[in-house]
């Protein structure tokens, strides 16, 4: 940390965010810190949305993460309800909605994503994205058994909004281009086993399957698909990926490319850092640059950043890990899951429910799946970190 630096914020009042601002604090930081976020809500967790909250198992308060009392014994500046507006490196401020000015001696940008949108049809009433907590709360408000509801895309967001909806009582389809739902995090195989499960639970699960459009007057009515048919829909949830927010700095002098281009450090800029969902950074053990949408990520890059914005000049290289509940299914992943990698069971069976899984690329083990063995999957984690080369057969 350089003696200049005395003032310090953190855009984005998420997970990342508040990592962020705790580290700083626990890393001896005693300047000032501001804390600004674009919506009214304490920091609060996003994973429980498509599961606790959506359900109804949990209020909405229960998803924060840090209440007042604690964010008071942190010192904050605290800025929610605005939006930061634009980034000027030469002055080291920002400008927030509300149209003051704050200044800085280090920044880090937490700002994450927004989901993206159907470009036909998505302004219908009964059509939902899932990123807020009054997202949660509206699209859990049309939870009405008997209801017929259509997911399109059958991502991890969107597979776990079918198995709550399913257990809620409606009826739902889960649509997707790809031949298998979660194909892009497990792969084919893998990803069969998950449309057998949704079927298993009443799901109609159309893979290969492109949308045309969504159809209504001014509440949506049907999924138009791209072979002509149409589903009906009483609710529709679009779960077709996200884009980072990055709007606001373009013309920051910050690279963008999906997201925010960052070092092995996280570092966008000089004494500027990025971490979470919007952060695109060189991974020295990957030998690329990555963005990750994952909750564990989130907090080990803000601490990461934080603990670099203070001079530790740490290259930040994760084996990434990530999970998902349906049902009663618990899917947990160490590592990375690239095109062509070949999964392969060593310990359990498919049949059994239970089952450790090997992901081999280029004759080493760059992933590893859990299906319902939690305990197990953290052992094998060091297998991923240490890539494994798998003998010859």
């Amino acid at each position: 940390m350089t003696p200049a630096m005395d003032r310090v914020v953190v855009v984005g009042a998420s997970v990342a965010g508040i990592t962020a601002v705790e580290t700083l604090r626990r890393r001896g930081f005693a300047g000032s810190i501001s804390l600004v976020g674009q919506e009214l809500h304490l920091p609060y967790d996003r994973p429980p949305l498509s599961k606790q909250v959506l359900t109804g198992q949990w209020d909405a308060d229960r998803a924060i993460i840090r209440g007042r009392s604690d964010l008071e014994q942190l010192g904050l500046d605290l800025r929610l309800g605005v939006r930061a507006n634009s980034l000027f490196l030469d002055s080291r401020q920002i400008e927030l909605s509300d149209g003051e000015r704050l200044g800085f001696d280090g920044l880090i940008l937490a700002t994450g994503v927004t989901p993206r949108q159907l470009p036909n049809g998505h302004e219908l009433s009964g059509v939902h994205v899932l990123r807020t907590i009054e997202d949660a709360l509206a699209l859990r408000a049309q939870f009405v058994r008997g209801r017929r509801l259509v997911v399109v895309g059958a991502g991890f967001l969107g597979c776990e909004v079918a198995a709550a909806a399913t257990q809620a009582g409606l009826h739902v389809s889960l649509v997707d281009p790809l031949p298998a739902p979660m194909m892009r995090q497990l792969g084919a195989e893998m990803g069969s086993l998950a449309a057998t499960l949704h079927r298993d639970h009443g799901v109609e699960v159309l893979c290969h399957t492109g949308i045309d459009r969504l159809v209504g007057d001014n509440a949506v009515t049907g999924v138009e698909l791209s072979t002509g048919t149409v589903l009906p829909a009483d609710l529709v949830l679009v779960s077709i990926g996200a884009v980072p927010v990055t709007d606001w700095l373009v013309g920051s002098g910050l690279t963008l490319d999906d997201g925010i281009v960052c070092n092995d450090k996280c570092e966008a800029a000089p004494g500027v850092y990025a971490a979470g969902d919007v952060a695109r950074w060189w991974h020295n053990g990957l030998n690329a640059h990555v963005r990750v949408e994952h909750r564990t990520n989130a907090t080990e890059q803000a601490i990461a950043a934080a603990e670099n914005l203070l001079g530790s000049d740490r290259s930040f290289a994760p084996v990434p890990y990530f999970w998902t509940n349906q049902y009663d299914t618990r899917i947990q992943a160490y590592g990375t899951f690239p095109t062509g990698s070949r999964p392969t069971i060593v310990t359990g069976s498919t049949e059994e429910g239970r089952f450790i899984a090997h992901y081999v690329s280029d004759d080493r083990i760059t992933g590893v799946l859990s299906w319902n063995m939690p305990k197990q999957i953290h052992v094998e984690r060091e297998v991923v970190g240490n890539r494994a080369q798998i003998p010859a057969v």
